[in-house]
């Protein structure tokens, strides 16, 4: 604290009351200026000039077809900046696109498109905080240490806002597909004994839970694209485990893969893990049922108890009152 005293008399003896100010806006002024060449220097990289001679070679040829092979997105915008808004770590990267599948977004460009969300909010609430510290300035006078919390809490709060919606998201989803799994198996349940092969099951549960559990679809419908693709199965069925991030479904998995590797029918795996998945969401209805009253404990004491002792209490009271001014008087 005595530094910063010390710091903030200087600035304000050298650039007068509004010197703190300028000092923290010409810091971020310098930040943003040292960031931009690094953002905007990238070096051609020889596959791509390959590439693009390739193209300019076929240019007529691409020219007469009435559609373009590929489409281009509005994330293309950010290919700039790969190197800055990616993790160049080979397992760092791996992590963020895990998590980020794990949450729904399962698109090439969305580590990149995550991170530039972290970079531009954060800028965004470092302006915002600038503004409101000279707004603030303007009519009080605000010491060093509130003028820079003003600063960076605003700049903290949009840095990490993304990361909050995506656990968030990444929550959501978890519960939507340990809700809708034991309906799903049921169905498939159903599928394989009515004859139609797990494939066929897989598409149909896909189709038939769409409306009411949409995450729980997609997957089932990654799946039943992956085999078709000749995917092994196995590793197929690991990859949705890993996606999904519930415990209900890597058992599930475990289960699948040892009914194909012991030669074991699929469809008594299946009847059993599915009695065991209804009975286990029974299970978690009535642990929420039982824990309702340990949650309505401390709302019935704040809203129930003071208004009954009032009642109880209140004309004791008032005539002890009373009683107290008679006699005095």
């Amino acid at each position: 604290m005595n530094i910063l005293n010390q710091i903030n008399g200087f600035l304000v003896d050298l650039l007068g009351p509004m010197g703190p100010l300028y000092a923290v806006g010409a810091l971020g002024v310098l930040l943003i200026l040292v960031t931009l060449p690094v953002l905007l220097k990238k070096s051609d990289d020889p596959m791509e000039k390959l590439k693009r001679s390739t193209q300019e070679s076929r240019h007529a040829a691409i020219s007469a077809q009435p559609q373009a092979l590929r489409h281009t997105t509005k994330n293309d915008k950010l290919d700039r900046f790969a190197d800055f808004l990616e993790p160049q770590d080979e397992e760092e990267y791996s992590a963020a696109r895990l998590k980020l599948m794990q949450a729904g977004y399962r698109s090439k460009a969305a580590v990149r498109t995550f991170h530039f969300a972290q970079f531009a909010l954060g800028l965004g609430g470092l302006g915002l905080g600038v503004l409101y510290a000279v707004l603030v300035s303007v009519t009080q006078e605000v010491t060093t240490q509130q003028m820079i919390l003003s600063v960076i809490i605003p700049g903290a709060a949009g840095y990490f806002l993304p990361k909050y919606w995506i656990q968030r998201r990444l929550q959501t989803r978890q519960e939507e597909i340990t809700n809708g799994f034991p309906d799903s198996l049921d169905m498939l349940l159903v599928c394989v004994e009515a004859g139609q092969s797990l494939d066929q099951s897989i598409i149909r549960v896909a189709h038939e839970m769409r409306a009411s559990y949409p995450s729980l679809a997609d997957e089932y419908e990654i799946v039943a694209h992956e085999m078709k693709a000749g995917k092994d199965k196995t590793q197929v069925l690991k990859d949705m485990a890993e996606r999904c991030a519930v415990t209900d479904v890597s058992s599930f998995v475990t289960v699948l893969i040892q009914s194909a590797s012991f030669g074991t029918s699929i469809a008594d795996a299946l009847r059993v893990y599915a009695a065991e998945m209804r009975d286990k969401r029974v299970m978690r209805a009535e642990e929420a049922a039982n824990k309702l009253p340990t949650k309505l404990t401390l709302g019935t004491m704040m809203f129930t108890v003071p208004p009954l002792v009032v009642i109880m209490i209140g004309p004791s009271v008032y005539d002890i009152y009373v009683t107290l001014s008679s006699s005095h008087f």
